[in-house]
Parts: structure tokens; C-alpha cells; sequence
């Protein structure tokens, strides 16, 4: 017995240090691509403003090019939700949404590299591309009297008591009536970067983005709307590398 208790400890020493030895890319920062998947958060967007993916290629030591492309939900700063008395929640004055499709090129800067097995990397980053604007429809359930009810685009013209609002339309519907914005986006940001292992990153984007359209977008038509957005962001991403 006294045997196994000492057995037992240097055999899964052992084995500890042969798992460890086949990650080769421990310590090891260098690497020639890189393919980021990101959740946003953004002052324009709701709990989640949207979804990011990022291909990135080396060029030296400190520089990185890359491509990405950004799916986000735009919204009115003046935009307020409301319950209904069946419990669902709306946005009262809303006719539109504004789906931003934001494809994008920008280079990164290595300021800061971070030790082997420790420590943050910090990158400096910028990006522009073109923007396509999917102005969609906002549905709303609108009690006419007692008994009848319609699902249709608010219109402030039509739909003026809020107390008869019982909801909203489903996820997306509409979306084939859609206008089309086209507009530009430039971007500016810090990446913070974490992990252990070459093939894997983790991290924090935090920057601020201006995007502006051919055309001002009428979210809420009671109220000023925009032509140019602006917007403090955060990204969180995870992704591999080789």
C-alpha cells in the first residue's frame, strides 16, 4: 500500500507532463492567421448589438491586415419599451428597424506583446468598408375595438394610443418589404487579448465606430432621425489561430 500511495503521484505527474508537452504552441505567439468570432455590445444596439467575424493574415512581426464583416441591429437613442397588458413588450413610435450589414478591411498594430504563459496582448486597430442598410418594416398588434385586432407597420398617423397596442409582430416579419441604405463605416479600436496557446484567442475589443447612409432613416417618425451614427463599442471574440 505505502507503494501505491507513492506510485500513484509520479504516474499522474507523468502523465500531466506528457498531456502538457503535446500542446506545442505553449508560449508559443506566432502565427501567420487568424479567424475571430465576435458577440457586440454596442451604445446603438440593444443587450446584444450584434455578431462579428474577422479573418486576419500576418505581414511582419507587428502588423496584421485583415477582413471581417459585422451583422448589427441599429437603433434610435430615443427608442423606450413599454408593457402591454398582456405582458409583451414594444417600442411605442417605432416604424423601423435598421439592420446594418457591414463588410470591412483594416489593419491592427501590435503595441504591446505579451510573455509566454502570461499577460495581456494589446493591439491598435482601424477598419472601413461599405455599409447596406436593411430598413425593415416594425410590426405592431393593434386592437381596432373589442373584438378585432390588426398586425400591421406603425404608423403614428393611425395607431395613436398606445394603450391599444397588445405587441409586436414576429421576429423578422416584414423583412421582405425592406428599403435599402447604402452608407459607409469607419472604425477605430484597442484589442486586449488573453490565453495560453497559439492556436486559441480570447479577448476584448473596445472601440468607436461612425457610420453615415445615403439617406436619413426613419426609426421613429415623430422624432429626429439620423443620417450619420455613432457609437462607443465593446466585442467580445474567441477564435483559432494557425
Amino acid at each position: 500500500m505505502s507503494r501505491l500511495k507513492i506510485i500513484l503521484p509520479v504516474f499522474f505527474f507523468l502523465f500531466s507532463l506528457e498531456a502538457f508537452s503535446q500542446r506545442e504552441d505553449v508560449g508559443n505567439y506566432e502565427y501567420d492567421k487568424e479567424y475571430l468570432f465576435g458577440l457586440n455590445k454596442n451604445t446603438n444596439g440593444g443587450l446584444i448589438g450584434g455578431f462579428v467575424f474577422k479573418a486576419g493574415t500576418r505581414i511582419d512581426d507587428s502588423q496584421f491586415s485583415f477582413w471581417g464583416i459585422e451583422l448589427s441591429n441599429v437603433k434610435n437613442p430615443k427608442e423606450a419599451r413599454y408593457n402591454t397588458v398582456l405582458g409583451n413588450s414594444y417600442i411605442f413610435g417605432k416604424s423601423n428597424y435598421l439592420y446594418a450589414i457591414r463588410p470591412h478591411y483594416g489593419r491592427e498594430l501590435v503595441l504591446f506583446k505579451k510573455a509566454p504563459n502570461q499577460g495581456v496582448q494589446v493591439t491598435a486597430l482601424a477598419a472601413v468598408g461599405p455599409t447596406i442598410g436593411l430598413i425593415a418594416p416594425y410590426y405592431i398588434e393593434y386592437a381596432v375595438n373589442r373584438v378585432e385586432t390588426v398586425t400591421e407597420q406603425y404608423d403614428p398617423e393611425i395607431h395613436q394610443s398606445r394603450f391599444n397596442i397588445l405587441g409586436t409582430g414576429r421576429l423578422f416579419e416584414g423583412i421582405g418589404q425592406s428599403d435599402v441604405a447604402i452608407g459607409a463605416t469607419l472604425k477605430a479600436a484597442l484589442m486586449f487579448e488573453f490565453g495560453v496557446f497559439r492556436s486559441s484567442a480570447t479577448g476584448v475589443e473596445l472601440g468607436y465606430m461612425l457610420e453615415g447612409y445615403n439617406k436619413e432613416i426613419p426609426l421613429i417618425p415623430t422624432t429626429e432621425n439620423n443620417q450619420i451614427f455613432q457609437s462607443a463599442y465593446f466585442t467580445f471574440f474567441y477564435g483559432f489561430r494557425k
